[in-house]
């Protein structure tokens, strides 16, 4: 069978070349005449593997010096409960609600300390970003956290709130590396890479150096939750996830190789842009988020008749177009334009519905 154009918003599409490369490494890795699967984490060659790939992710976002990379196991989700116990120093945090990964780190870190909800869209079904420039922030608040990309509702905060001099906070799990970013805006940058990076179970964490080691909560923190212990010992504290760990390192060279965060930005607004326009003068299909605040990564749409919109999904998946039932909250569809996704990809599917429009105008 040919390759599908995989839309799912995670464990997501991944590089071609990526995964070539990595099946021709996947018995004799390097002449070390093992895979990267089965070496240990203590040795040399993987200890080299975990290096080069910090180095490559240093250069692509340009990582100050002050700021440590953590790559660590477990989603992101993990750190819903991490967070909170490595940075509440005033037991106060203040949270900006725009999806339901948000609202969920905001209930976890209820448990750990006072969360505040300073701003929210939820009123409308998280389909616009909230007006940030003037938030009550906390005055003791230790950090502002946000989900930069809403991975649901297909929106992405296009300039960053102000915090008010506070650590910002950001999960970044669907849109980390598809644009340049200034690290220095942030306090903690983290994020799952399975929807643009790599394999499910890694998770990759940038984090201010100030930001490290002494909340009170660490005193009762499990070892492989407490920031300063994974990060005193290079990410290898115990065995990491080996393999995912080395496939990141692959996609990072291939973001390189391609020109950067500002090519792949280049790229990725391209291939929104195809399947905006389409959406924008289709009578069948529309679009669900406010335009000012559409994510480049993820775009739900919907036709309004659950029946059409099952039926479409059938076909689209007998395309080959596949993965593109929208989340259960929203309805409908759902495609996610990962940076591993084509242009060809994104014009097989517009051209699709423009067939499918046709065959079946309400």
């Amino acid at each position: 069978m040919e390759r599908v154009y995989n839309f799912s918003a995670g464990p997501a599409v991944l590089p071609e070349e990526v995964l070539k490369e990595a099946a021709d490494e996947i018995l004799n890795y390097k002449g070390s005449g093992m895979s990267v699967m089965e070496m240990s984490h203590r040795s040399k060659t993987y200890q080299a593997i975990i290096d080069e790939a910090e180095k490559d992710l240093r250069d692509l976002l340009n990582i100050p010096a002050n700021y440590k990379v953590l790559f660590a196991q477990g989603g992101a989700s993990l750190q819903f409960a991490s967070i909170p116990m490595n940075m509440m120093r005033n037991g106060v945090a203040d949270y900006i609600i725009t999806g339901q990964w948000a609202k969920k780190a905001y209930q976890e870190a209820q448990k750990y300390g006072k969360a505040n909800k300073i701003a929210s869209s939820e009123d409308k079904i998280f389909s616009y970003i909230p007006d940030c420039s003037d938030l009550p922030v906390s005055d003791n608040a230790d950090y502002v956290y946000i989900c930069e990309n809403n991975t649901i509702y297909g929106t992405k905060f296009k300039t960053l709130p102000n915090t008010k001099g506070k650590p910002l906070v950001s999960d970044v799990s669907s849109c980390f590396l598809s644009e340049p970013a200034d690290i220095t805006k942030y306090g903690v940058m983290y994020g799952g890479v399975q929807k643009n990076v790599g394999p499910s179970g890694v998770q990759i964490l940038i984090i201010r150096e100030d930001l490290i080691g002494d909340a009170p909560a660490l005193a009762c923190t499990p070892t492989m939750m407490n920031w300063r212990i994974q990060i005193d010992n290079g990410s290898l504290y115990n065995t990491p996830p080996t393999y995912g760990i080395y496939i990141c390192g692959k996609v990072f060279k291939w973001l390189k190789k391609l020109g950067g965060l500002s090519a792949m930005k280049e790229l990725n607004e391209k291939k929104a842009e195809i399947l905006y326009t389409y959406l924008d003068q289709s009578k069948l299909f529309r679009g669900t988020v406010e335009k000012k605040d559409r994510s480049l990564m993820n775009i739900p749409f919907v036709i309004g008749n659950e029946e059409l919109e099952a039926k479409f999904i059938k076909e689209a998946t007998q395309e080959g177009l596949v993965s593109l039932k929208g989340h259960r909250t929203v309805g409908g569809m759902r495609a996610s334009l990962y940076n591993a996704m084509p242009v060809e990809g994104v014009k097989k599917l517009v051209s699709f519905m423009k067939d499918f429009e046709s065959k079946n105008s309400l």
